[in-house]
């Protein structure tokens, strides 16, 4: 069951949603990626300098999804910034399709893993409706594999919509979709 610090009593099996120091704990969340995203090695390698980098960046934020200790789920944001290199790429995709003003006044998550054994759980709702909540920006904005998948299903679910399509990042082997939501996110 999901449950968050301060709310009810605990079970020694309950997830727990919380702040969680991501620079302290990068490694054991990147491993959570690692098996989510299916990335090898040299990859976590790459991600883990820039989630320290993104980590001091002003507002950056992190939640984790816990459970006896072990992180099961985090998400990682902050408020968007144009100069940043994700939003350089995404710019002339979004100015296209007439959505440039998306990259301004938004928190953009940056990540968003759960451990395979605890998808469709309600975890990464829980973890990105919370991260959320605690912006002071009006909307949010992300980016995702852009095919099918439950990933994009649960953001469609929460009020994101395709800003932009077939986006192309550097190295990336398929195409992303950028998607955008105002906040506070949509409830079931």
């Amino acid at each position: 069951m999901l449950r968050f610090p301060g709310h009810g009593h605990r079970r020694p099996d309950d997830v727990v949603i919380g702040p969680l120091d991501l620079s302290a704990r990068v490694d054991e969340a990147l491993a959570v990626q690692a098996l989510a995203f299916g990335l090898g090695s040299d990859e976590v390698a790459v991600r883990r300098q820039i989630v320290l980098r993104h980590m001091a960046y002003p507002g950056a934020r992190a939640l984790g999804a816990t459970s006896k200790g072990r992180l099961l789920g985090f998400v990682y944001g902050m408020p968007n910034d144009r100069a940043h290199w994700w939003s350089t790429v995404v710019e002339p995709y979004l100015r296209a399709q007439g959505h440039e003003d998306w990259l301004d006044d938004s928190f953009v998550i940056t990540e968003l893993h759960v451990h395979p054994d605890h998808q469709n759980r309600g975890v990464g709702r829980a973890l990105i409706t919370n991260i959320t909540d605690g912006a002071a920006e009006p909307r949010s904005i992300l980016s995702a594999i852009d095919v099918d998948s439950p990933a994009r299903g649960l953001y469609h679910s929460l009020g994101y919509q395709d800003l932009a399509r077939q986006v192309l990042f550097p190295s990336a082997p398929m195409p992303y979709a950028v998607m955008g939501a105002p906040l506070p996110l949509r409830r079931r």
